[in-house]
């Protein structure tokens, strides 16, 4: 691509420059000329210039820039900087965005256009922390747009490359602001660690220092430098083993696009860190990963490409538990010799993995059976890399260096047991000691046995309740920042005094077009002491002996309206995440718990689905509008379920509560003899103490019928909903689909069950398997049929958003519900997907035009796969909080309990305790004698002797009793439970 550049002025005083770029595709040349408009009016943000105050002038919205950066900004006497700002280059922002957002350092710093392009175009991620930097009222960071302003503006030379063209940009940035604010007496330090780019700077007399330099000159740089990133400049190299080269990406393009090579998502065992797992496209199951050198660098969730293992290096899948703890310097694996193939081997390859297997998932006795094709990762094409808590390994602490000055390498254990520790260099390896500490993974070269990082921050000492739930959302991404005031800013300016208009016909048009249901006796119905009411319902008997049923949700677009700030934090953050104790929310509170909430007696705009349903429950005609409503009740569940329960009840509002009631059981059992699921998860509930807020006790979840009748009728106008929308956007309607399991996913279970009970689940079909469960009831054991149910849970895919064009119908299926099409409408309070269908269906029933930015594929396709992402998230942090809380109440007690083998290794188990909702290892160290054990795989027994020389025998799915206490892992610094039989 060649670029020529002519300038004119025009006659409003600015001037415009001409790119021409020449740009060629597939052997053809296109001519692109495009406009680049300087000017002069561009403020450089500083409240100690005068000259600027003319540029702050109203931009379209009316909304007033102010200047950001300080009239007296940190001052250091050391090599005359005196007061100053700091221009960091692209390669500081990208490889030190922590320290950046620490609040110790970096206040007053002036960000190039130039920059800000860079760090978007290299990575994402890191150009929205940076962008949320510079809208963060805490810290003084200001755009600079030096490529529109005339006098910071630079042509390209020809044969410059884009990276010194870029530097030099940079370079006349710091030039302008130093001579700009040279009365001010403020400096401006450029802060690169590019030593070309430091040496030209150097000659123009700007004052140029790298990182660790300026770090060094700040009063608290003692404390800072243990932050200092450990990539690039300041890496070091550590002799410890060599790991092989990945392959360079022309090969790995080649090879993927050829077959030799394939791409996933790797899995790290959470019983094994040494063993992975690949989900390869045409094979059965997943291709299985062994080893370090095999696993190469790779951490859980990196999307990795791996190539197949000649056939005799498969092998079979491990038995064994293998944590880090045990393993000792050269781990499991690492010994395997490398076996060169060609190419065309690796193709022939993959095809014997099809067949193996598929041989593998055949029924039959030969050993050669259980043997799986094997592969070892060659590339990484994205890094699930983020910012990690854990703790300083023992070993790393330094018991005689009390002075913090000399800084030494630790190990970070981080809370996820399957990731790798991570080195750091520290002065303060005591100080951190027992401290709960987020670190950034650097890089990890192929010489050293552990990734590089650097600390970010202490969140406190280890099992502090503020620190431990900080820790929960730090290692889940889970977005906990206060809102800013841009998002703020959007509420409405009444706050909470804001009301439904008294008069309906003031002129408003959106307002006249909503349905006046103040007359309807609706009510909610939710957990004890929910404020975030999402839906409420309604129904009543018509003349025609038929029924009215409404399902009305809080109208959430009305006060978010796409685009804004509110709009876009609310996008990027996805759903609300509830733990034990808090809840994040999506929205600010002053929406999700009061104006959208579906209070009682308060009225409220809702968007209703209006169902007439015959005695049957038959759908007869739908009405989607926009409303008004008016709640009679809020109803706990139990409150619910006990007014529907007492016949002296005979109020009108009951006995419509009664109508729902029925009418759920008929949706409920329509559901379930299509082929619906009804699957089980262990889930409890944690009791806080309402004066020290403290837990104080757990007891399984009890659904009632209340919970049931809710359900279905929310199912209902999702489907609903779902028909609607994707009638009228076939392309872009948000939908969520529910993929059918591979039958490989239960050949496991199925395993289990045949070897152990003589039962097995038919998977042909959601029905079939809804019926399969039904009969898989032990007499003697009323809990086996949940428990069975909650394994067939573990073997699902994942129900997912997706875009309407993004499939085929057939493929819009969910699974699980056992209908052809479905989304989620009724929560938008606390989830995003549903604020874009209440858009949709707004549109499709003409109340209000589509945004564009709903109407763009390619758009819509990022917000799905962030919001995928989020509500995972949101589930594994909820879980999360409620094993912490779970573990606290359990601290200081010891009990005995009932328990089931879900797993048998060849030196433990795994048993799963209802009561708590979670489940444990057991090692046979603890168990008894580990040189007299026998471990049968087939028929998943493991035989030992105790500490009395008593033979046990365990084998899966036993109802065993053991002793329950909990104890704080040296390993990871997370309270675990420690089960032993009784």
């Amino acid at each position: 691509m060649s670029t020529s550049l002519k300038r004119k002025q025009i006659s409003s005083g600015l001037s415009v420059t001409q790119k021409v770029f020449v740009r060629s595709r597939r052997g053809k040349a296109s001519k692109i000329v495009r406009e680049h408009y300087l000017r002069d009016d561009i403020p450089c943000g500083s409240q100690a210039c005068e000259a600027c105050d003319e540029y702050y002038f109203p931009d379209p919205s009316g909304f007033v820039r102010h200047p950001v950066l300080s009239k007296t900004p940190l001052k250091i006497e050391k090599k005359s900087i005196g007061k100053h700002y700091v221009i960091p280059d692209t390669n500081v922002v990208l490889n030190a965005i922590d320290m950046l957002e620490n609040d110790k350092v970096f206040y007053d710093v002036i960000i190039p256009q130039t920059v800000l392009e860079e760090v978007r175009n290299k990575s994402y991620p890191i150009y929205m922390r940076l962008r949320g930097l510079c809208k963060s009222e805490d810290k003084r960071f200001v755009v600079f747009h030096n490529e529109f302003k005339a006098s910071t503006y630079l042509e390209r030379k020809i044969g410059e490359t884009m990276n010194d063209y870029n530097d030099r940009l940079i370079r006349k940035c710091a030039i302008f602001y130093g001579e700009h604010l040279q009365d001010a007496g403020i400096s401006i330090v450029l802060v690169t660690g590019d030593r070309a780019n430091r040496e030209k700077a150097q000659k123009n007399s700007i004052l140029t220092l790298s990182l660790p330099e300026y770090i060094s000159l700040l009063p608290n740089s003692i404390e800072l430098q243990d932050m200092l990133p450990t990539s690039g400049e300041f890496s070091s190299n550590y002799k410890e083993i060599k790991y092989p080269s990945y392959f360079s990406a022309a090969r790995l393009i080649g090879g993927i696009k050829a077959g030799s090579l394939h791409q996933g998502t790797i899995n790290i065992s959470s019983y094994n860190f040494l063993e992975g797992t690949v989900a390869v496209p045409n094979l059965p199951k997943p291709l299985l990963i062994l080893g370090r050198e095999n696993l190469n660098r790779a951490f859980n969730g990196d999307k990795v490409v791996v190539e197949i293992l000649s056939k005799n290096n498969w092998k079979k899948p491990s038995t064994k538990i293998i944590d880090e703890e045990a393993v000792n310097q050269n781990g499991i694996g690492d010994d395997d010799d490398e076996v060169m193939v060609t190419d065309k081997e690796r193709i022939v390859l993959a095809q014997e993995a099809v067949k193996a297997q598929k041989a593998f998932l055949q029924d039959g006795d030969d050993d050669q059976k259980s043997i799986v094709p094997t592969g070892r990762v060659v590339g990484i094409i994205k890094r699930s890399w983020r910012l990690y808590v854990g703790q300083l390994s023992p070993n790393s602490i330094d018991q005689n260096n009390n002075s913090g000055y000399s800084a030494k390498n630790c190990f970070v254990i981080l809370m996820d047991r399957t990731l790798p520790k991570i080195r750091i260099r520290t002065r303060r390896s005591r100080a951190l000691a027992g401290k709960r500490i987020v670190v950034a993974v650097d890089s990890w070269s192929e010489s050293s046995k552990f990734p590089q990082g650097h600390y970010v921050r202490t969140l406190g000492d280890i099992e502090d309740k503020d620190a431990e739930e900080e820790a929960i959302l730090l290692e889940h991404d889970i977005e906990y920042r206060p809102f800013s005031k841009n998002v703020l800013d959007c509420l409405p300016k009444e706050g909470h005094n804001w009301k439904v208009p008294e008069n309906l016909n003031n002129g408003d048009q959106l307002l006249a077009k909503r349905e006046d249901l103040r007359d309807r006796l609706i009510c909610s119905i939710d957990p004890p002491g929910c404020v975030d009411i999402d839906d409420a319902l309604h129904a009543k008997k018509l003349p025609n002996g038929n029924y009215e049923v409404g399902v009305h949700i809080a109208d959430v677009t009305h006060f978010v309206k796409p685009g804004t700030a509110i709009d876009q934090e609310a996008a990027s953050r996805g759903t609300t995440v509830y733990l034990v104790d808090k809840r994040i929310d999506m929205l600010p509170s002053l929406l999700g718990t009061d104006l959208c909430s579906l209070m009682a007696n308060v009225d409220r705009y809702a968007f209703s689905v209006i169902w007439e349903m015959n005695d049957k429950a038959e759908i007869q005609n739908v009405k989607f509008t926009k409303s008004i409503i008016r709640s009679r009740h809020a109803f706990s569940y139990e409150e619910a379920q006990m007014r529907m329960d007492d016949q002296e009840k005979q109020d009108p509002l009951t006995q419509d509560l009664r109508i729902l009631l029925r009418l759920s059981k008929i949706l409920k059992k329509k559901r379930l003899d299509a082929g619906a699921l009804n699957l089980a998860s262990p889930e409890v509930r944690v009791h806080m103490d309402s004066e020290t807020s403290d837990p104080s006790e757990v007891e399984v979840k009890q659904l009632l019928e209340a919970n049931s009748l809710v359900e279905e009728f929310m199912l209902a106008a999702n489907i609903s909903v779902a028909r609607k929308i994707y009638e009228t956007f076939p392309q872009v309607a948000m939908l969520r689909r529910h993929a059918t399991p591979p039958a490989t996913n239960f050949e496991a279970l199925n395993d289990m069950l045949r070897v152990r009970k003589g039962m097995s689940l038919s998977v042909e079909s959601s029905k079939a398997l809804a019926d399969s469960l039904d009969r898989c009831v032990d007499p003697k054991d009323p809990y086996f049929n949940t428990l069975v149910r909650i394994l067939a849970t573990r073997c699902m895919t994942a129900a997912e958003y997706f875009t309407a064009g993004s499939f085929s119908y057939p493929e819009f299926h969910h699974y699980g519900l056992a209908v052809d099409i479905y989304t989620h409408f009724t929560s938008p309070i606390r989830r995003y997907c549903d604020d874009i269908v209440h858009r949709q269906l707004s549109a499709a029933i003409n109340y209000e035009t589509l945004s564009k930015l709903h109407m763009d594929k390619d758009k819509m396709d990022l917000i799905v796969k962030n919001i995928n992402r989020r509500h995972r998230n949101a589930q594994f942090a909820g879980r999360a909080s409620i094993n912490y809380y779970v573990g606290q109440v359990m601290k200081s007690a010891e009990a005995v309990e009932h328990g089931y083998v879900i797993k048998v290794f060849s030196n433990g188990i795994v048993v799963l305790i209802p009561k708590y909702g979670l489940e444990s290892l057991i090692k046979l160290d603890v168990l008894g004698q580990v040189d007299t054990a026998i471990f049968d795989a087939e028929k998943y027994k493991l035989t030992f002797k105790n500490g009395d020389d008593q033979e046990t025998v365990i084998t899966l799915f036993d109802n065993v009793e053991v002793y329950v206490k909990t104890e704080l892992d040296k390993f990871t610094g997370k309270r675990k439970v420690l089960l032993s039989l009784k």
